[in-house]
């Protein structure tokens, strides 16, 4: 027998496999079961981790945008309630609606997030049209028409409609993993002031 080098034992019985040897050793090795559990394992769960994610995240998205629609409506009924039927047009007549508009939208938990959308509030006078839809009749700085005959009714009588719009700017829990919806929620509240 040769005299091998400590390095060279380390490797002579690699050197002495014949191919035939070697491609059962490696045949034995694939059919190896042992620690396939934990790498499935591992695969499947990043994949659930990411599910969960994306479900926590729509989850806030969601509770946000029901939010920004309670924002809006809070503030349409701030108008209704500050500026009473003496105080219409509200737009050009009450002097607190806008200050009480503000505070009603940043009255949720989203707080000083939520803004009112610029040129909001809005007001304008509206018809219900022989459709059922309601439609833009006249401006409140034009006047208030006297009837609705310029949409086909004019037997209804044209109403004094304030519209709040609010935005908020939504950012997602997991910005590197999922970005499902837009940044931004816009919801608009409607209430009919007379």
């Amino acid at each position: 027998m040769p005299n091998y080098t400590p390095v060279g034992r380390a490797f002579a019985p690699w050197r002495r496999l014949s191919c035939s040897s070697l491609m059962r050793r490696l045949l034995i090795a694939a059919q190896e079961q042992r620690g396939v559990a934990a790498i499935e394992f591992g695969l499947v769960a990043s994949f659930l981790s990411i599910a969960t994610l994306n479900v926590s995240d729509t989850a806030v998205y969601a509770l946000d945008r029901l939010e920004v629609e309670n924002a809006a409506s809070m503030g349409s009924q701030a108008a209704w309630k500050t500026c009473d039927t003496t105080h219409l047009p509200a737009t050009t007549n009450c002097a607190g609606l806008n200050s009480a508009v503000s505070t009603a939208i940043q009255s949720t938990r989203l707080g000083n997030s939520v803004s009112l959308v610029t040129g909001s509030p809005a007001e304008a006078y509206y018809c219900v049209d022989s459709s059922g839809a309601l439609t833009w009749v006249a401006s409140v700085s034009s006047g208030k028409p006297s009837n609705c005959s310029t949409v086909g009714v004019p037997t209804n009588t044209p109403g004094d409609y304030i519209t709040v719009q609010v935005t908020y700017n939504y950012s997602p829990l997991f910005t590197s993993i999922t970005n499902l919806f837009g940044n931004t929620i816009t919801k608009t509240s409607w209430m009919r002031l007379d």
